[in-house]
């Protein structure tokens, strides 16, 4: 049994992947799925004008999931010779025959899965960047930030670039491969002294190489913010408006794609699983996710199933239309898949959003500020905590305090804290969204929340 596993691309004629399917449903699997996956990484650190590390990395897995009747099994190793596979498909199928039944077990639906041709969605970019371009990105960004008027030192700067590979091949039909390119560029600096220190970080990745970032431009970004938070103040205890800037608003959001994920619904945790159909977010606001948005990091034809993927609005008007299901949860509901398996590496699949967007209103932060008048602006979140079934949150945060619409003073060590329905219920999004990621909103003006301080 010739199983070599050392090309993925099935446009250069490798059928080594299909045979391993193959082998494993001679070798007693009713169905079989493998999926593999590759990746080549290159990173460099700087710290204060050193050169602090140079990462390389190159790595290749293989999962196998086989299934015996609606028993499943899941075993995967980094170790492609022929011996190996051979032993892998023994174990997984020795296994399968020893575990409990799953009546939700099983491959995609053969109606849900993507059917060729597959719009071009420029996931890939050819450009390499090597140890020395790296280090000169990392280094412009790092004394972008220390040459901000009180910047003090920096904690790092680090460049990456990486390209992945991923194929897929069922028993049922399905062989699908993707290739992604991947560029990212970060700095953390710290601002004052004495005691009085501040930090501040950020980074950035795009899918091609000039939709990047410039290092000068983030590295100043960074330096502004560091300095404008030192000397921050205690606030007492209050209820006032707060604004989550467009940087971290998708974590308020977060808890909200949690709780309309297929699992958590299926399993009943999720605050919420009773709210189908009903307004969960203002009238006018939408969440949409668009996977077919080109040269973005979430986009995708297919999901980590196989499953076709569409656009969709999962809140529309502020209505919960839909769940986000893999195979396994819309089984579970009775329903069927939207084309959300995710899976970090190669193992079993949850399920994740491609390109998440909360719809902006007419106001920039700016705006949302002199709107609110006085409040809390946070720019900073650590330690959030939710209870999933009750969604009752909170979250440590730092920011600036402002009063008569513009900013006072920066702040720290405060907590906010609120019920999320509620909260969800009076968010006012602001004109500001910035496309960074799998979840991207705009900045969020909540009234009334409760602020615990000194």
């Amino acid at each position: 049994m010739a199983l070599m596993l050392d090309i993925l691309d099935p446009a250069a004629g490798d059928s080594r992947l299909p045979d391993l399917v193959a082998a494993a449903l001679k070798g007693g699997a009713d169905q079989a799925e493998a999926v593999l996956s590759d990746r080549q990484a290159l990173s460099v650190g700087v710290r204060n004008g050193a050169l602090e590390d140079v990462e390389r990395q190159e790595s290749r897995d293989l999962s196998l999931r086989v299934f015996v009747g609606r028993r499943q099994a899941i075993v995967s190793t980094s170790n492609l010779s022929d011996s190996t596979a051979e032993r892998l498909i023994e174990r997984a199928v020795a296994m399968a025959r020893l575990a409990p039944e799953d009546p939700y077990a099983g491959l995609a639906e053969h109606e849900t899965l993507a059917v060729a041709p597959f719009a071009e969605l420029d996931q890939y970019d050819p450009a390499e960047r090597d140890a020395d371009a790296l280090e000169a990105a990392a280094r412009a960004a790092e004394n972008a930030a220390l040459a901000v008027p009180g910047v003090s030192r920096s904690e790092g700067a680090d460049a990456g670039w990486s390209v992945g590979r991923w194929r897929l091949v069922t028993s049922h039909g399905v062989d699908l491969f993707r290739r992604r390119s991947r560029f990212s560029l970060g700095a953390s600096v710290i601002a004052g002294g004495d005691g009085a220190m501040e930090r501040s970080g950020d980074g950035r990745t795009s899918r091609h190489l000039e939709d990047l970032i410039a290092p000068e431009a983030l590295g100043d970004d960074i330096g502004q913010r560091a300095a404008a938070k030192v000397g921050p103040r205690k606030i007492p205890s209050t209820t006032a408006p707060v604004i989550f800037e467009n940087r971290i608003a998708g974590q308020i959001l977060s808890p909200l794609v949690g709780a309309i994920s297929g699992p958590a619904v299926a399993r009943g945790v999720s605050f919420l699983k009773d709210r189908l159909g009903q307004r969960v977010l203002p009238g006018s606001v939408c969440l949409t996710d668009n996977p077919f948005l080109p040269r973005t990091l979430g986009s995708a034809a297919f999901d980590d199933e196989g499953v076709g993927t569409r656009a969709m609005a999962p809140v529309e008007d502020g209505v919960l239309t839909t769940w986000l299901l893999n195979t396994a949860s819309a089984s579970q509901l009775g329903l069927a898949s939207t084309g959300h398996a995710a899976r970090g590496g190669a193992g079993p699949s949850g399920v994740g959003l491609h390109n998440g967007r909360l719809s902006t209103g007419e106001l920039d932060l700016g705006g949302l500020i002199r709107t609110a008048g006085r409040g809390l602006l946070v720019t900073g979140m650590f330690g959030p905590s939710l209870n999933p079934n009750t969604g009752d949150w909170s979250a440590g945060v730092s920011g600036f305090w402002f009063e008569d619409g513009a900013i006072a003073f920066p702040v720290s060590e405060v907590t906010v804290a609120g019920a999320l329905p509620a909260l969800y219920a009076r968010l006012v999004p602001g004109s500001d969204l910035e496309p960074r990621g799998g979840l991207d909103s705009p900045s969020l003006l909540i009234d009334a929340v409760a602020i615990a301080g000194k």
